[in-house]
């Protein structure tokens, strides 16, 4: 059933007040729906501090924002490689130090159907190592900063969530026997999903609800993300598919995030996202949200593997 919370044109950036003296920490913004993200904010006026893995990408991108909105547009950048967790812990403290209050963490970086296995610096698969366990370090470091603000995290996963094995592969996480660029790609986002889900039930149970944690997905985007990891038959696909009325802009496979980082009066057990033709497309609202994601035992189990994995316990 259509969600119409915001009308038939579901929610638009026309929504958004001003954001002023408000900070959004966006991981993985120098381009594609990550960029589109700090311009709406930035729009509104809002500081924006962007955590990318290139120093060269980041700094085009933030000449290009301030040429689109003036010098004194706050934008700022943080090196940050989700693939390494010592990269992750470097990057937290210089936010901590020069970032005074974070209103929403965008988690929105992501690496996709990496042809072949390949392992982070820390021995994870990639794709596992850079979506999920990357985040589940940031958003643990910078948690007591978002707090203070009132804040929130805000997970961008995807719909491949819905096209993998549906639960953990808790007896190979690095997938050594089977790994698969798309179904394991579709691990790394029901990670990140579960861990959400998880965090908003610890969350509720200490009695901290004043931090709100979403859950969205940009359906399908015209983005580098394919280009950047997927393989030449993978990318020939997405390029094909993408001349389609079945993909849509990175802009407004940004809304979710934004909306899910503004927005009053959502439902956090939810996924927000395109509501039209299989997800991939139309108004922004919540979309349908399938009951794996939200597994209890599997989502705490996984929870008690990624603060091992990390060395990260959460203070909750």
């Amino acid at each position: 059933m259509a969600d119409t919370t915001f009308g038939p044109n579901g929610w638009t950036p026309e929504r958004l007040g001003s954001l002023a003296g408000k900070t959004f920490v966006i991981t993985g913004a120098n381009s594609g729906a990550g960029f589109q993200a700090a311009r709406t904010l930035l729009a509104k006026n809002a500081h924006v501090v962007m955590l990318n893995r290139s120093a060269d990408k980041s700094q085009a991108a933030i000449a290009e924002l301030k040429t689109e909105f003036g010098s004194d547009a706050e934008v700022g950048f943080i090196r940050m490689d989700l693939a390494s967790l010592a990269s992750v812990r470097d990057a937290a403290v210089e936010v901590l130090a020069s970032v005074p209050r974070i209103d929403a963490l965008i988690c929105n970086a992501a690496i996709a159907q990496v042809p072949t296995q390949r392992l982070t610096v820390d021995g994870f698969e990639s794709m596992l190592g850079t979506n999920h366990y990357g985040h589940f370090l940031l958003c643990g470091l910078l948690f007591e900063r978002i707090e203070q603000a009132e804040g929130r995290i805000v997970v961008v996963s995807s719909l491949g969530y819905n096209m993998g094995i549906k639960t953990i592969q808790f007896d190979d996480m690095n997938w050594d026997k089977n790994y698969h660029q798309n179904r394991t790609y579709s691990q790394s986002k029901l990670s990140q999903m579960m861990f959400a889900y998880e965090l908003q039930d610890r969350l509720a149970a200490a009695n901290r609800t004043n931090v709100k944690v979403f859950v969205c997905h940009p359906g399908s985007s015209k983005t580098s993300l394919i280009t950047t990891s997927g393989n030449l038959a993978t990318r020939i696909a997405f390029y094909l598919m993408s001349l389609s009325p079945i993909v849509q802009s990175a802009e407004k496979g940004s809304w979710p995030e934004v909306m899910c980082a503004t927005e009053d009066g959502l439902k956090q057990r939810a996924l927000y996202g395109p509501t039209g033709f299989m997800g991939f497309v139309g108004p922004v609202g919540k979309g349908t949200l399938h009951p794996h994601a939200y597994d209890k035992a599997v989502m705490q189990r996984l929870w008690d593997v990624s603060e091992k994995e990390t060395g990260f316990h959460w203070d909750l």
